[in-house]
């Protein structure tokens, strides 16, 4: 045995064993959370099935189903980016966790990579569980798989940078009550659950530009039509990750 076997060799993990640790530190963290699950998992999978299955909203032409499930999908990716990830990161910022993991060897930008996945492994067991369900509720999706994956991960990009925006500038009892808000309106008008031509045509145009009606409606273009990727949602998605991330890494604030 050849001295200095044992001699210690101090340093940090490389960078990228630190992200997946803390990407799955971050993922059971989630899914522990009741109410972070309830947002991202139970009320969308309640809605699709309530509205599926009982006619209380008018959906146009074909099945309930073939319209829902793309926006509860969009919805879905809403809940998870945006609402829950601005709610978490909110309270670590206000108990201090951003602080001490930021003077800790992972790097700021490795817990931004390690939340963004985190983010988007809830992400696919969500679309998972919708599909199951909504094919069992009679679903018929069409279109290329590759551009709903492109639509996804614009919206995940878009609200993932609205909801730290939101995380890293106001007071984590702001950043809850306003999440939640912002969860709810947009749930009602962003195309999810009501059709925005039942809407008047003034609103309508404003409405279009949000991103969850992008996305909502671009994936249903892609499921429900069958149609190519939808350049004006995608440009749309595009458009508010690009204001929200920059916006959220200038103003973000980790005390």
């Amino acid at each position: 045995m050849s001295a200095g076997t044992f001699t210690p060799r101090p340093g940090a993990a490389p960078v990228s064993r630190m992200i997946w640790a803390q990407t799955a530190l971050e993922t059971r963290m989630l899914l522990r959370n009741g109410e972070q699950l309830l947002l991202t998992v139970i009320i969308p999978a309640l809605l699709l099935t309530l509205f599926s299955a009982v006619d209380i909203v008018d959906t146009g032409e074909g099945k309930s189903v073939d319209f829902l499930a793309p926006g509860v999908l969009a919805l879905a990716v809403m809940s998870t980016a945006f609402t829950g990830q601005a709610i978490a990161t909110g309270f670590d910022r206000r108990y201090g966790v951003l602080k001490r993991l930021g003077a800790s060897p992972l790097p700021r930008r490795a817990l931004m990579a390690a939340k963004t996945l985190s983010v988007l492994v809830t992400e696919v067991l969500q679309v998972a569980l919708l599909t199951v369900i909504a094919l069992a509720l009679g679903w018929s999706p069409h279109g290329n798989p590759l551009s709903v994956a492109v639509l996804l991960l614009l919206g995940t990009a878009a609200f993932s940078g609205l909801g730290l925006l939101m995380a890293g500038t106001l007071k984590a009892e702001v950043t809850l009550a306003a999440a939640n808000l912002v969860f709810l309106l947009l749930l009602v008008g962003g195309g999810v659950i009501v059709p925005l031509e039942k809407f008047p045509e003034a609103v309508r145009s404003v409405l279009g530009l949000l991103p969850i009606s992008a996305l909502s409606d671009g994936l249903r273009e892609v499921l429900r039509d069958g149609a190519a990727l939808p350049w004006g949602d995608a440009a749309v998605l595009g458009v508010w990750a690009v204001l929200g991330l920059g916006a959220a890494a200038k103003w973000f604030r980790w005390e």
